[in-house]
């Protein structure tokens, strides 16, 4: 049986904030934790926004102790950070302003994760910032991770990349890189909207995919309830049971104006396959 935390995407428990679909809170993140204690989450997958990066809470001291005393408090962990900042300040830019401030917030990103205990810090490549079809942008992502990795190498953070590539590229991608810090995040509702191959992509990266996105989709189509879209979640599980998959599954599934009344049916919906092929017994 393998051994997995299971975590809910912040801001999936609360009201939007400023009618974002996905954001992080600002004002009332902290009500998160009693509520994903209530329902039985191990974690929260923490979200850096653009907007307002420097007052986040994983920014500073002061918030990281912050999140250190709520998450001792409620038993919820913060392991993995999405870091949608670089969907909007892509990691290709060549403005040599904008890509030093990209490498200063993700070097200081990185540092806080650590000290804070995150092991993974999922850095989105899709929509804005996808490199899909594009060399130059493919090679601009690859040259910015040299020069991260040039002054930061802590190692025990891992930096998991979300694509739309195909697997093999995605892959390539990874190779060209070359380094163990990075890994991957796979989103099993965006790949399913992709029309892409569960077994294919996990047989060219299955080995570095460290953190799991559970999300639903239909195919060339937008989120919809866990169940509703084409993701086979009963083939993925047994997959990830019998290769004994050991990082995390975030809950990033479809949700509505009511976030919690979205969430608790999907979550009901997922535990049967999370209780089957992972090692917990209650959620």
């Amino acid at each position: 049986m393998i051994k997995n935390l299971f975590g809910i995407m912040q801001g999936r428990l609360l009201p939007k904030y400023n009618g974002n679909y996905q954001a992080h809170p600002v004002g009332y993140w902290q009500d998160e934790f009693k509520c994903a204690s209530n329902l039985g989450f191990d974690c929260i997958e923490f979200i850096l926004d653009y907007n307002l990066a420097n007052s986040n809470p994983l920014m500073n001291d002061t918030g990281l102790e912050e999140i250190f005393f709520l998450s001792q408090n409620y038993n919820v962990l913060v392991r993995s950070i999405c870091a949608d900042y670089f969907m909007d300040s892509p990691l290709f830019l060549d403005d040599l302003i904008q890509q030093k401030e990209n490498l200063q917030t993700l070097k200081t990103l990185i540092l806080n994760a650590y000290k804070l205990g995150v092991t993974d810090i999922v850095i989105p490549l899709v929509d804005n910032s996808s490199i899909l079809s594009n060399k130059v942008k493919f090679r601009q992502v690859i040259k910015f991770f040299n020069l991260l990795y040039q002054e930061n190498d802590v190692s025990e953070v891992n930096i998991c990349l979300e694509t739309d590539l195909p697997p093999k590229q995605f892959l390539e991608l990874i190779n060209e890189i070359n380094r163990p810090q990075i890994k991957i995040n796979y989103d099993t509702g965006n790949s399913a909207s992709l029309g892409y191959n569960f077994y294919e992509e996990f047989e060219e990266y299955g080995h570095l995919v460290t953190n799991i996105h559970i999300k639903d989709r239909k195919l060339h189509g937008n989120s919809v309830a866990l169940g509703l879209g084409d993701c086979n979640f009963k083939d993925i599980f047994i997959y990830l049971d019998k290769v004994n998959y050991e990082g995390i599954f975030i809950l990033q599934a479809f949700r509505g104006d009511n976030g919690l009344n979205s969430t608790i049916p999907q979550h009901n919906y997922i535990k049967k396959y999370l209780n089957k092929h992972c090692n917990k017994k209650n959620f």
